[in-house]
């Protein structure tokens, strides 16, 4: 077993010092790594290591806190004794995310907000490579740190926050958990919504697929979840609405909807399959969901910030259409 020989230097630095991964590995976590979710800070210093890897260990509950077993969304704190098991690295070698430089929507020393076209994943994993956080990183080469506040849907546009330091992104973290960060979204759903405002609140709860698929359904002894929706306009057989998410579950506007009987128009998970493909035809290639807005208080200087992403140029043609 690697024991850490000190509090001194950072947890990648001492797993660093590992010749291979195939030994159990305790490692004390140092400030440095303080409110970190356990399934980040693995694949930070596991590297090599498939992601899919990190999670089953995690599941299996072969990754203990304290001698305890805990989920991928288990925060650390400083002191917590991590035990990590052996370890298989990638077969292939990793391939190298080539640089992709958003639009940026907002950018000071703590944090940078881009707009992510849709089809872009935020991080690599499930067939996917690399996504936006790892682009990013080969983008901005002189940042020693670069991490995704949250994350948004693969086929979600919109805003999505990055932190360049630890405090600013420790500070996200428990602004998002106290409900003080504003996320607004534009989406189109089948039907007509009638209500001008309407508060939400189903409780979600995660599953898999037969297939191993992860999906979300509204179940009572899921997790509190809150959304406020609020009607745009109606087009004919569709609503335009805004989504103001109270809580931050995923898939949560896409589910809420569903169950409600107004699926997303382009939705493929969990909308109406028959009207996506007649919607192909006409035009929308992609889900129809946009984080248009987001205002919170900048975690550094206290300051409000406000900030808005105008809809894609493809899902402004398809309103258009239906409108004309």
């Amino acid at each position: 077993m690697y024991k850490q020989p000190s509090r001194n230097g950072s947890s990648a630095q001492i797993i660093n010092k590992m010749k291979d991964l195939s030994n159990v590995a305790s490692i004390e976590v140092d400030s440095g790594s303080e409110g970190q979710r356990v399934d980040n800070f693995l694949m930070r210093v596991c590297k090599g290591v498939p992601r899919s890897h990190i999670y089953r260990v995690l599941r299996t509950g072969q990754v203990r806190v304290n001698s305890r077993r805990v989920d991928a969304t288990y925060r650390l704190r400083p002191g917590d004794r991590v035990r990590i098991p052996p370890m298989r690295l990638a077969e292939r070698t990793k391939k190298t995310a080539p640089p992709l430089d958003l639009p940026v929507v907002f950018e000071d020393d703590a944090l940078l907000v881009v707009n992510k076209p849709a089809g872009t994943a935020v991080h690599g994993g499930s067939g996917v490579s690399f996504g936006v956080i790892e682009q990013m990183r080969a983008a901005r080469p002189q940042l020693r740190f670069l991490e995704l506040a949250h994350r948004l849907d693969r086929e979600t546009s919109g805003l999505l926050i990055l932190a360049k330091k630890r405090s600013a992104l420790i500070a996200l973290h428990a602004a998002l958990r106290e409900g003080q960060v504003k996320k607004e979204y534009l989406t189109l759903v089948r039907g007509s919504w009638r209500n001008d405002k309407q508060h939400v609140n189903l409780p979600l709860k995660k599953f898999l697929t037969q297939a191993g698929e992860r999906r979300v359904s509204v179940d009572r002894e899921g997790r509190e979840s809150q959304t406020v929706f609020r009607r745009k306009r109606g087009l004919r057989d569709f609503t335009l609405l805004s989504a103001e998410l109270l809580t931050g579950r995923t898939h949560q506007i896409r589910v809420h909807l569903t169950h409600l009987g107004f699926p997303i128009a382009g939705d493929d998970k969990y909308g109406d399959f028959a009207l996506n493909r007649a919607l192909t035809k006409q035009g929308l290639k992609r889900m129809f969901l946009h984080a248009g807005d987001l205002e919170f208080a900048h975690p550094i200087s206290g300051e409000t910030v406000k900030l808005h992403a105008p809809l894609p140029e493809d899902l402004s043609r398809f309103l258009a259409s239906l409108a004309g």
